[in-house]
């Protein structure tokens, strides 16, 4: 079986069967949707990869998202044009939507990508992650944590994941809120499933299943997405399938801008020199050599600028433009394994095979930049945070006498996330404290674990 351009789109909304009126499309709705949302707007207080500073200006998840956006845009339109062309002579629908709206999908999927991400990034994940592991024989009720759960729940739970918590934020129903989550096209959270199984399926010899991307809780809305958009069928039990092909396409403005705009920070912040940056990206840009981007003329102007943070941020500009491109031609060249689902790649992974400059900027990312100290340290102070956290949290929704401190931290729970009182499942009451709990900006959760462990006592006023 091969999906194929034609029916891998849709115009059909979570939660709704309303078909939007007016100048903007409902692709284009998505993108307003998730920019004016409270979850995309936390996103400027959480951490990108450096803690947030006062001094020099770093990215934090917000601007990530937002850059993220604008490479996305890029692909989806430079590859959509390329689409439509193949379906002028025969759908309008098919030409119209390549022509104009695979940018917007594109886009707003870019935006989306990172709002499941807790506070403290993927030490945050980790802390989850690691209560349920470290406490899975702790007693509530005189029996262990762990019973609580299925096998299938508890591996959501233990290994606690960002990209399955995005889809929950956008399509759930949470309490008082709009039914269907955000109300997106099926397409757009289509094109944000990097990982399209559950966690029991996991199996890190496949990009596409390298983690997971759904909860127990959303299984039947990534089961009605696969219907309606063709997705290929991989497993039923566990359930697993093929990406979707516009998941390619936001994973590449991803992986193309936190590979670059880190190193940018890293020279923001006297990590990495000037001259350091400026080979890596030049090597690149002579190595992948498109004929768009003339090396002896980006240098000579590259020279030109005397100011170092602008002339890095010119070279940054060109390198992304690059390797836009490339990405381009890659999804192109490949297009028949995406569309049946055998393309077991990245579109940067498979640049990056080719070029070696590109595989030295991971490799100095990592030495100089993720292991740097302030790094190591905002990942510790989080998981610290976090996990001290759900053991005021779990242990309280479990139990069935809570004590009076328990009853008390219960309360602090937004209405939002008070699901926990309308069931009697282990599962979704801690699916409460964990949509809480990620949620939180890194700010509001340091300022809630002080509160509540009397480092600091709240005053009135």
């Amino acid at each position: 079986m091969s999906m194929d351009f034609a029916s891998i789109y849709s115009h059909k909304r979570i939660g709704s069967d309303k078909q939007p009126t007016g100048s903007r499309s409902g692709f284009q709705r998505d993108y307003d949707r998730i920019i004016f949302s409270s979850a995309f707007r936390r996103l400027q207080n959480k951490t990108q990869v450096f803690p947030l500073p006062d001094l020099s200006f770093v990215h934090n998840r917000l601007t990530h998202s937002l850059e993220v956006a604008s490479v996305g845009r890029s692909l989806g339109k430079m590859v959509g044009e390329q689409i439509a062309a193949s379906f002028k002579k025969t759908s309008e629908d098919a030409y119209e939507f390549y022509k104009y709206e695979l940018a917007n999908v594109i886009a707003a999927a870019c935006l989306a990508h990172d709002i499941g991400n807790p506070a403290f990034g993927h030490s945050g994940e980790k802390a989850i992650s690691a209560y349920f592991t470290e406490n899975a024989s702790e007693k509530i009720n005189g029996v262990a944590l762990q019973s609580f759960f299925s096998e299938k729940e508890w591996k959501d739970l233990s290994q606690f994941e960002g990209n399955a918590n995005a889809l929950r934020i956008l399509t759930h129903s949470f309490r008082g809120r709009f039914k269907g989550g955000f109300g997106l096209t099926y397409t757009t959270i289509a094109s944000i499933l990097k990982y399209p199984c559950e966690s029991v399926a996991v199996d890190k010899r496949f990009k596409h299943r390298k983690k997971f991307g759904f909860f127990q809780s959303e299984k039947d809305i990534v089961q009605s997405l696969a219907k309606e958009l063709t997705l290929v069928s991989e497993s039923e039990e566990p359930l697993s399938f093929k990406r979707h092909p516009f998941v390619y396409l936001v994973e590449a403005a991803d992986d193309i801008c936190y590979s670059i705009i880190d190193m940018e920070d890293g020279h923001r912040l006297g990590i990495v020199s000037r001259e350091e940056i400026a080979s890596l990206f030049g090597d690149v840009i002579k190595s992948i050599n498109r004929p768009e981007e003339n090396w002896d003329k980006i240098y000579k102007y590259f020279n030109d600028i005397e100011d170092k943070n602008e002339s890095i941020a010119f070279l940054r500009a060109k390198v992304i433009n690059v390797l836009t491109l490339e990405s381009v031609s890659a999804f192109l060249d490949n297009q028949h394994e995406i569309l049946n689902g055998n393309y077991n790649n990245t579109l940067v992974d498979s640049i990056e095979q080719k070029c070696e400059p590109l595989k030295m900027i991971g490799r100095l990312s990592l030495e100089k930049i993720y292991q740097h100290d302030t790094v190591m340290q905002i990942e510790i102070a989080g998981y610290n945070v976090l996990s001290e956290l759900l053991e005021l949290f779990i242990p309280a929704l479990l139990i069935e006498k809570p004590s009076h401190k328990q009853q008390m931290v219960l309360k602090l729970f937004p209405y939002q996330f008070t699901e926990f009182m309308q069931t009697d499942s282990g599962y979704l009451k801690v699916m409460s404290a964990l949509d809480f709990l990620s949620g939180m900006t890194d700010t509001y959760a340091t300022e809630m674990y002080r509160r509540l462990k009397g480092i600091v006592i709240p005053q009135h006023g």
